[in-house]
């Protein structure tokens, strides 16, 4: 009996793989799949919460690959968000070979990316977000919970000014910052200024006077219930990100700060109180069972796409992913302040099913008209899978690596571990945008220099520490470090400074020395004064060399946990 993902997979063979992003099988996946079906809900209570986060900056549809790996350590282990795959499918009831399985696995991820299309795209995410406002008008509210500005190419030309145009188009209600805060503070006040919606970031202070830098918490309406939106930027931004753009204000979760926020809210008569926050995940599920009085955690930060609402004591956690591939909405129903009732539903942007928003459509197009033609220009092609989202690596990762090695000479390469950017899937042409969609940073300079064994060692272990800290408080975000040129073992649940073993040159197959120099580029370097090509560059340079790229999957990282 031929199968409907039989008839799927002859048809696309049947395509003779003319183009992996289209035919047959795509007309066949999406012909059940419309824009009603997507949006459908049952409402209940007085509230429409809706949420995206860590979009980076992408205002046009994209391929996305959710990891393959994400390991939780301590007591998170095995739990969302903690699990992928076959075990992520299990854990929620959902079925392989599905749009489920498409945009919250890698399983399987080229050939569904070859049934259902790209995802998001901001005027697709407009459309459903006009038609739940138009459905539910005095009870909703859009919430973005960072990780807006940056990202592309048109967002680096335009310093996050075309975001700014984007969100205040798409009526965001309230935002907080993450990478917004890599632009320095006199554009980070500019891009304020021209927000028609408040910037939250309640746990930032101007380090002079010790007094807030900004505002914490901002109220409003909706269905007869005053709603608290208490702001929380990324609290390791100076750690993660260069200080010296940030030179004035301090960072920190500050556990009591938040507690304080909320007590003064619920004193001002909130009958609901929700954290926007780009702690994190496994941050904010720490913070849910220690902070009294938060009914909703909307999370960003990891990147994380859970289907369900999370309870931790009486807080909802919601984590609605990356890129803009999920719109999150949650229905509350509230009384006597509390949350008496709720309801979920992770919305899939999946474009080539949603009508796009013709204003947003219009905005979108003037925004990159005057960057059009650079940023779409072909450098080669990707015979193979690119993306970045794992905890060790990703073939973009590797690529970015291999170019930084073969364009400057060096042993050694270092790619930060990065969560943003967009996957590339056999067969698709490598444009310019594709490569900023990994690289476009203000501070991407390609150094090279000497070090010895033992720093590259300390270094591995630091990050390996940032990512596997038993306490999620001491997490201070990304994936672990990506490496070219050589291998190691890593220890995930080992001692700080006792992870990393078995480091190895793989040109030569010897052991690295710690006493020995060895030659290391890498890009990303939160120092002042770091010399040499920009990254964007020399990656573009680098591809339309090679005309042709096939990366596959590295080995030379190898994982053990215990």
């Amino acid at each position: 009996m031929l199968t409907r993902r039989d008839f799927l997979q002859v048809a696309a063979a049947a395509a003779a793989f003319t183009t992996p992003l289209g035919g047959m099988a795509r007309a066949a996946a999406l012909q059940k799949i419309t824009q009603k079906e997507l949006l459908e809900f049952d409402s209940i209570g007085q509230v429409t919460l809706l949420n995206f986060t860590d979009i980076h900056a992408h205002l046009m549809p994209v391929y996305f690959r959710e990891p393959s790996v994400n390991i939780g350590v301590g007591e998170v282990n095995g739990l969302p968000p903690h699990l992928t795959g076959k075990d992520f499918l299990s854990h929620f009831g959902l079925k392989g070979g599905t749009l489920d399985s498409y945009m919250l696995t890698s399983e399987d991820f080229s050939s569904l990316a070859g049934e259902y299309g790209r995802v998001g795209g901001l005027a697709h995410m407009a459309s459903l977000i006009r038609s739940i406002r138009a459905e539910r008008p005095d009870n909703t509210l859009l919430v973005d919970c960072g990780d807006t500005w940056q990202g592309s190419y048109t967002s680096l030309q335009t310093r996050g000014e075309d975001m700014v145009t984007a969100m205040n188009a798409l009526g965001v209600d309230v935002m907080v910052p993450h990478w917004e805060f890599t632009y320095g503070e006199e554009r980070v006040k500019e891009l304020i200024g021209k927000l028609k919606f408040p910037f939250l970031a309640g746990n930032v202070l101007d380090d002079e006077w010790q007094e807030p830098a900004f505002e914490n918490t901002a109220f409003f309406e909706r269905g007869g219930i005053k709603i608290a939106i208490v702001g929380q930027a990324f609290p390791y931004t100076p750690v993660a990100n260069p200080r010296y753009m940030i030179p004035k204000w301090s960072f920190g979760i500050r556990e009591e700060m938040v507690q304080a926020h909320v007590t003064k809210a619920r004193a001002a008569g909130a009958d609901l109180v929700v954290l926007a926050s780009h702690d994190g995940f496994d941050v904010d599920r720490k913070l849910a069972s220690r902070v009294e009085g938060i009914d909703v955690i909307l999370t960003g930060h990891t990147h994380d796409a859970i289907p369900t609402a999370i309870k931790v004591k009486n807080t909802l956690l919601v984590a609605s992913g990356s890129h803009g591939k999920f719109l999150a909405r949650l229905d509350l129903d509230v009384k006597n302040k509390k949350v008496a009732d709720f309801r979920f539903k992770l919305i899939p942007v999946l474009t080539d099913a949603i009508t796009p928003d013709p204003e947003m459509t219009q905005v979108i197009k003037d925004l990159r008209a005057p960057y059009e033609a650079e940023m779409t220009k072909v450098l080669g092609r990707s015979d193979s899978l690119l993306y970045r989202r794992g905890n060790f690596n990703g073939t973009f990762d590797d690529l970015i690596c291999q170019a930084i090695m073969e364009e400057r000479d060096t042993q050694i390469a270092l790619s930060p571990g990065f969560r943003w950017g967009a996957s590339i899937l056999p067969g698709q042409d490598i444009r310019v945008e594709d490569v900023y969609s990994q690289t476009s940073i203000t501070y991407a300079k390609v150094y090279r220099q000497s070090m010895k064994g033992a720093l590259l060692k300390d270094i591995l272990e630091d990050v390996g520490d940032n990512l596997f800290n038993p306490d999620p408080y001491y997490q201070q975000g990304g994936d672990m470090v990506r490496v070219g040129g050589i291998g190691y073992t890593m220890n995930v649940a080992g001692a700080m400074g006792k992870r990393i073993s078995d480091m190895t040159l793989l040109a030569t197959g010897e052991p690295i020395d710690p006493g020995k120099e060895y030659v290391v580029g890498g890009w990303a370097s939160v120092s002042p004064g770091t010399e040499g090509p920009e990254v964007y560059d020399l990656v573009s340079d680098h591809i339309e060399r090679k005309k042709v790229v096939n990366m596959q999957p590295n080995r030379a990282v190898k994982v053990v946990n215990g």
